[in-house]
């Protein structure tokens, strides 16, 4: 009980600690800094629902983008006003029972991450049959029919030229605040039934299925709340950038997320918000590589796309030398930072120590 009264007593002053880092950061960095703080929540939310179906339930999906797309267009188009869909819809005109429906951003939120999960569902019923390498490559297809629906959709998407001049929904606290609620959600589901359930189908199927977990079920699920998850991420991008378009979702996002999922430790949640804030935070410091330097061994007069070469070494030298990951398959625990010294022990064990 002491462990537990202190460990609460640490997660309740940390809680508060960052809410006030919230209240400083808003008063303190400029616009275009807090355009990347929101950034990082948004991809925090995208790594932990890719994490989930990848990490903790061991499937091999790359469908991601196209979930994440059907999310966005969905909260826009609830969220936009009438006169919003007439000024973006003048090559074709919307879809009449479309156009007049106008909601406020918290049930449009929910009503993509519903809308996405149940196409997640639909997906699932249909592919979770299939495993590994085949998984991936019809999770990848479904992505890509969803971006080509999109693109051809003109009465309902506005087709190529996509939705501007979207509400700016999105504010800070909207983000993190959201990227908390998803955190706290996926640790209390992985410490539930269905939490061990998916890392049994994970570690091994056959022997999770002779213990009586329904297999097909728990993937169909896991694959369903990571679909409402990427849903409600779509929404919060729309709404973060203002505009849209198919080409956004192009498969290649995808990879992106899997990037800081592998980067963080798949299987790992602490893995997933440690490595989405790093990797977010660093294409942005790392822009100046794309501009003129002269580092007295090298001179370039600019190379776009230099940073990115830099980045991509940097990754893979950490992969090389640690494959599992930052995190691995651990977790923040305030134990942990007690164990090695960072944290008095508690009782007797300090004394001791």
């Amino acid at each position: 009980m002491k462990s537990m009264s202190r460990n609460a007593w640490l997660t309740f002053a940390a809680s508060l600690a960052g809410i006030a880092l919230l209240f400083v950061f808003e008063e303190t960095f400029d616009r275009f800094t807090m355009q990347i703080f929101k950034l990082c929540a948004i991809n925090v939310i995208l790594a932990l629902s890719l994490n989930l179906i990848n990490g903790f339930t061991g499937l091999f999906s790359l469908g991601h983008a196209g979930l994440m797309g059907l999310g966005a267009y969905t909260c826009a188009l609830l969220a936009m006003t009438p006169a919003q869909k007439e000024d973006n819809f003048f090559l074709q005109p919307i879809v009449p029972w479309l156009l007049d429906v106008h909601l406020p951003f918290l049930p449009s939120l929910l009503a993509a991450g519903l809308f996405t999960g149940f196409v997640g569902w639909l997906l699932g019923v249909v592919a979770l049959r299939l495993r590994d390498d085949y998984l991936a490559i019809a999770t990848l297809g479904f992505s890509e029919i969803i971006r080509v629906v999109l693109t051809n959709a003109q009465p309902i998407t506005n087709g190529a030229l996509g939705l501007k001049g979207l509400p700016r929904y999105t504010t800070m606290w909207w983000a993190w605040g959201s990227a908390i609620a998803v955190t706290v959600f996926l640790v209390l589901l992985i410490k539930s039934s269905y939490g061990r359930a998916f890392k049994s189908i994970r570690d091994n199927e056959i022997a999770a299925e002779a213990m009586g977990i329904d297999v097909f079920g728990m993937k169909v699920l896991s694959f369903t709340i990571s679909s409402f998850l990427c849903g409600i991420a779509g929404g919060l991008l729309a709404h973060y950038l203002t505009t849209i378009d198919p080409k956004q979702f192009f498969f290649l996002k995808t990879f992106d997320i899997l990037l800081i999922v592998v980067l963080g430790g798949v299987g790992s949640i602490t893995g997933s918000i440690v490595a989405a804030i790093a990797v977010t935070a660093s294409m942005e410091i790392l822009r100046f590589l794309d501009g003129p330097l002269n580092l007295g061994f090298l001179v370039t007069n600019g190379t776009p796309g230099l940073r990115m070469v830099f980045f991509s070494a940097l990754l893979m030298i950490v992969i090389i030398f640690r494959q599992q990951g930052l995190m691995g398959t651990s977790e923040f625990s305030w134990d942990a930072l007690a164990r090695i010294g960072l944290l008095p022990r508690r009782g007797g064990k300090e004394r001791d120590g």
